[in-house]
């Protein structure tokens, strides 16, 4: 039976002729699985997972139309009937599960993000305007080229009915080619095309016609916009909802989102970060519903079942787009139907395995769940033949994993952490302006192991006592690392703290503060951000090219805008050789020319980590002992890496 508190969110949705089980949508998003243009067995399994998990409907990432639409070297192609084999296979394998499954129909227009042989192909558009972001110029289409596109919409649209799909959606969200056309400012042509608001709809229009002429009456026609792009040469809101109204008879649904690909501030509302507020383009699907008399869905930070209610319950949207929630958890709406809550790993908006891994070329995954887009191999966990005692040695994120994984399977596992909290260093991490969330990954972990049963130990040091005491058949060491303090020359006794300290509160004194950042992550920007929140003025030197260069860029994004607007001064390419008790002295990393700060109140060191791996080493060289490592004490990177080696350690114990 349906938990109560979900009344909206698990009542079935009507979307033209087809009827979707609930209000929880997985949206169009790539997961860098295509191959050949087409699905693959890793993407039919991961896709199988959100299905089994319970979502009402997954709407696959775009199928490029015509050879153009080729934005990336591994985006689905519908543009041939070669296609049909895979798409069908992917159909059946969500079908099985009784999800609905809808296509995204594509075309990218200047939105052009790389190519096939690392030669730059001619990008098309309405108008020879250029991306800011890529950096493209494209080329202006000839009319006959426009209606050779329209055609080519419905001929994909075809081939996705014959795959046995449920239902197609045209993107015209992020300044893609459609929005290209809606544009003002994008749209300068002077045919039936451009110019009055209907001609530039106009192209629009003959898609979604020709789409529902393709399709027939047994599939749904949804279309995918962005409510406002957010950015100065980018659709207004009202632009996009007078679009939706002249168009508002050719759809069964609309999907809402905000931002544009074309830019940078733009491209953040793609896939927003954590300091974006939960659910905040819920008001811009109001909008629209208030023009349209079919279902809204819409995107946007709904990362919890109560968020996604709450929307619906208020009549905001009809249906909510919950996509990076099931790549954290695709069981999600099982669990959320079962009254299961505490059970849910919520996401926590840090975008680096999800949209982070999409903009490296790598197959998405989750940070908390690194099963996510390995499904073939880590899918099913195994239980083991023989049951032993596993001691998980440290409770950040590597060693809770370890630690969970390893129960699940049968094993009897003890986790000690001398800490009196479980966390390492995420719970520095959640200290950082705007990353609160992060804490989150903790929560989520700490739960997983409870669940599974294991032994946890708090303010429990392992020494060679305690190991003797537990008897452990095997041993996963899991130790974090320290800050890293290089050798500077220090003169005149200055101020020199860690990163951790300002973490942990430390005062420092008035007067401008230093940051020094050798690993260009969100450490360096995120205390310089916390120092300027704090009153100090800040100078924040880093090796890169860049602060931030090393994460995400719609997180980083979010963190440089904060940073200058609270006046923190940036200076590149820079690696910090010493301090006295005014200056800051620093190389220039192309040059080794001297780079000074003058009139320095404290000097704050963000350089690293040191692995802990004492016990490591010692461990190693037992005999008698099985022993693995993960995280930080092999070698200091990231939350990612040390859930991921929890994951492989667990599962091969």
């Amino acid at each position: 039976m349906t938990d109560s508190r979900f009344s909206h969110l698990f009542a079935p949705l009507q979307v033209g002729p087809v009827e979707v089980r609930n209000r929880i949508v997985s949206s169009g998003h790539d997961t860098v699985m295509a191959v050949d243009g087409v699905p693959s067995d890793q993407m039919l399994a991961y896709q199988d997972a959100r299905a089994r998990g319970g979502v009402g409907l997954i709407v696959v990432q775009v199928a490029g139309v015509h050879p153009s639409a080729r934005y990336t070297s591994h985006v689905l192609m519908a543009d041939d009937d070669s296609c049909i084999p895979a798409f069908t296979r992917l159909a059946e394998t969500v079908h099985a599960h009784g999800a609905r499954i809808f296509q995204q129909l594509f075309h990218d227009g200047r939105e052009l993000m790389e190519s096939e042989d690392g030669t730059l192909p001619v990008a098309l558009a309405p108008s020879a305007v250029p991306n800011e972001r890529f950096h493209v110029m494209p080329r202006a289409m000839p009319t006959e080229q426009v209606r050779e596109m329209v055609r080519c919409y419905a001929d994909a649209a075809d081939r996705i009915r014959r795959s046995g799909y449920d239902g197609v959606e045209v993107v015209a969200s992020h300044g893609y080619l459609p929005a290209q056309f809606l544009n003002p400012r994008t749209n300068l042509r002077d045919d039936e095309y451009g110019g009055s608001l209907e001609n530039r709809v106009r192209f629009l229009r003959e898609t979604l016609v020709g789409v529902r002429e393709a399709v027939g009456p047994d599939l749904a026609v949804g279309l995918r916009i962005s409510v406002g792009e957010e950015s100065g040469e980018g659709l207004t809101r009202d632009e996009s909802v007078e679009a939706v109204a002249l168009l508002r008879d050719l759809v069964d649904y609309v999907s809402v989102v905000a931002g544009t690909s074309a830019t940078l501030s733009g491209s953040d509302h793609i896939v927003p970060p954590m300091t974006r507020a939960n659910g905040y383009t819920a008001a811009l699907a109001r909008r629209v519903k208030d023009v349209v008399d079919v279902p809204v869905m819409v995107a946007g930070r709904i990362n919890q079942p109560q968020d996604a209610e709450l929307i619906l319950a208020r009549g905001d949207a009809d249906a909510t787009v919950m996509t990076r929630a099931l790549i954290c958890d695709p069981d999600m709406p099982a669990k959320a139907d079962d009254g299961r809550l505490d059970e849910i790993r919520a996401c926590i908006g840090c975008n680096q395995a999800c949209i982070g891994h999409f903009h490296a070329g790598y197959p998405i995954s989750c940070i908390q769940r690194p099963e996510t887009g390995r499904e073939l191999e880590f899918g099913t966990r195994i239980p083991v033949r023989a049951s032993r005692h596993v001691v998980v040695v440290g409770g950040g994120p590597g060693g809770l994993k370890a630690a969970a994984v390893a129960a699940e399977r049968g094993h009897r596992v003890t986790l000690v952490e001398a800490e009196r909290r479980l966390g390492g260093q995420v719970l520095l991490a959640q200290e950082v302006p705007g990353r609160a969330e992060f804490g989150g990954a903790i929560t989520n972990l700490a739960g997983e192991a409870e669940r599974a049963g294991v032994k946890i130990l708090l303010g429990a040091p392992a020494d060679a006592a305690l190991l003797e005491e537990l008897a452990p058949d095997a041993v996963v060491v899991a130790t974090g690392a320290l800050p890293r303090v290089p050798d500077l020359e220090l003169m005149d006794d200055p101020t020199v703290l860690t990163a951790w300290d300002v973490l942990r509160g430390a005062d420092l004194p008035r007067g401008r503060a230093v940051v020094a950042d050798w690993r260009c992550d969100w450490i360096g920007l995120g205390t310089s951000i916390a120092l300027a929140q704090r009153g100090h003025r800040v100078t924040l030197g880093v090796t890169g090219y860049h602060a931030g260069q090393r994460i995400q860029q719609y997180v980083r994004d979010d963190m440089i805008a904060e940073a200058v607007r609270l006046g923190v001064v940036i200076v590149p390419l820079v690696r910090i050789v010493g301090a006295d008790g005014d200056s800051a002295y620093f190389q220039h990393v192309l040059t080794d020319e001297p780079v000074i700060v003058d009139d320095v109140a404290s000097l704050v060191l963000a350089q690293g980590h040191h692995p802990v791996d004492g016990l490591l080493r010692g461990l190693e060289a037992r005999t008698d002992l099985e022993v693995h490592g993960v995280g930080d004490c092999l070698a200091p990177r990231t939350v990612e890496e040390a859930v991921l080696e929890g994951l492989r350690v667990g599962s091969a114990l």
